[in-house]
């Protein structure tokens, strides 16, 4: 009987110094299982024009992501005179779209520097075979895409849009003259730049881009949907639509990443008349 008692005393022992070492100074009884939260790791398509970079902007400011443009990459290259800037330049004039292989590895090599497990992909993929050669690099990094936020912006509103636009090239800022006009004409609102037209912002040039993105982009849309991962927001205006997508970010991924105001509570309260594009 002594034995059994000095076992028992024992095992007792042990188990609580096994738990201590583990858990620090608590039991196991009073430690409460940690769930981590689902990464967020987006893409945000849409036409050219469409807003996308308003509502990255937006994204960013009210959640903990990191956001890669496609486009804002490319408008660097080109003012910086790269190799890829001056094929972009060339394109762009045409009212082409960068070839797959040099888009492909722009973005793989920005992917390279990203230590955030929360991202967005802003503008890319395109066509097919660059959402393949994506899914083959995040899968080798098990980070697979869980959300495919597509932006469904009438045609007419986006030629007015791309009539209205200027664009600090160096940050990325875009401006435009109806409904988000810089402080002075023509000069940035943080650095005081002057401000400058894209090379391909002409009706001509951009009814000829629209077309060539519809006719890419129909089965890059359908090569999500079939994987569940597509949802489309149909919208006039930016200010429409990120209420939307802010709700849908909040449905799917929670609270643990999200840092601003809920701007469908800040719409619809009267007492504090606060705008939505005051999130702008």
């Amino acid at each position: 009987m002594n034995f059994v008692r000095q076992s028992r005393a024992f095992t007792r022992l042990y188990l609580t110094v096994s738990n201590r070492q583990f858990h620090g100074s608590r039991s196991v009884k009073n430690v409460s299982p940690t769930i981590e939260s689902t990464p967020m790791r987006i893409l945000l398509l849409g036409s050219p024009g469409a807003g996308k970079g308003t509502q990255s902007s937006r994204i960013q400011k009210n959640f903990n992501i990191a956001t890669i443009s496609s486009g804002d990459l490319l408008r660097k290259n080109m003012a910086n005179g790269t190799k890829i800037g001056k094929i972009a330049a060339k394109e762009s004039e045409r009212g082409d779209f960068v070839p797959d292989d040099i888009m492909i590895e722009l973005i793989t090599n920005e992917l390279r520097f990203i230590n955030r497990k929360n991202w967005l992909l802003d503008g890319f993929p395109r066509t097919i075979n660059q959402a393949e050669a994506l899914d083959e690099t995040l899968t080798s990094r098990c980070q697979p895409i869980n959300l495919v936020i597509n932006l469904d912006v009438p045609e007419d509103v986006i030629l007015q849009r791309i009539m209205d636009r200027w664009v600090h090239v160096p940050s990325g800022r875009v401006y435009n003259l109806n409904y988000n006009p810089p402080e002075s004409f023509g000069l940035d609102d943080i650095t005081g730049e002057k401000l400058s037209r894209r090379a391909d912002d002409n009706p001509e040039t951009f009814k000829v881009r629209l077309q060539k993105h519809h006719k890419l982009t129909k089965p890059l849309l359908e090569y999500y949907s079939k994987r569940n991962l597509l949802f489309t927001f149909k919208e006039s205006t930016s200010d429409e639509i990120y209420p939307q997508i802010e709700k849908e970010l909040l449905k799917r991924f929670g609270r643990e990443h999200f840092k601003g105001e809920d701007s469908s509570r800040l719409t619809n309260n009267n007492e504090t008349n606060i705008s939505i594009n005051n999130l702008r």
